[in-house]
């Protein structure tokens, strides 16, 4: 299960994470798209936002999860 799926209830103490060899599965995130897709403005404008603000997103939203 991934974390943001039980935040509230880790947060809340109400689900525990017990340890166990190998886990937690790592993984890593993609935008993807058709290598021809014409972007509308508003497509445009969130691509170059998350390019710029990547860090920033990562540290103040996901941040909470090292605790776990």
């Amino acid at each position: 299960m991934p974390l943001i799926g039980i935040k509230n209830e880790l947060q809340n103490k109400e689900l525990q994470i017990i340890p166990i060899k190998g886990l937690p599965i790592k993984t890593t995130w993609s935008l993807i798209w058709m290598k021809r897709k014409k972007h509308s403005q508003i497509a445009n404008a969130f691509l170059e936002y998350m390019k710029k603000e990547k860090t920033n997103i990562i540290k103040n939203k996901f941040s909470w999860n090292e605790n776990y």
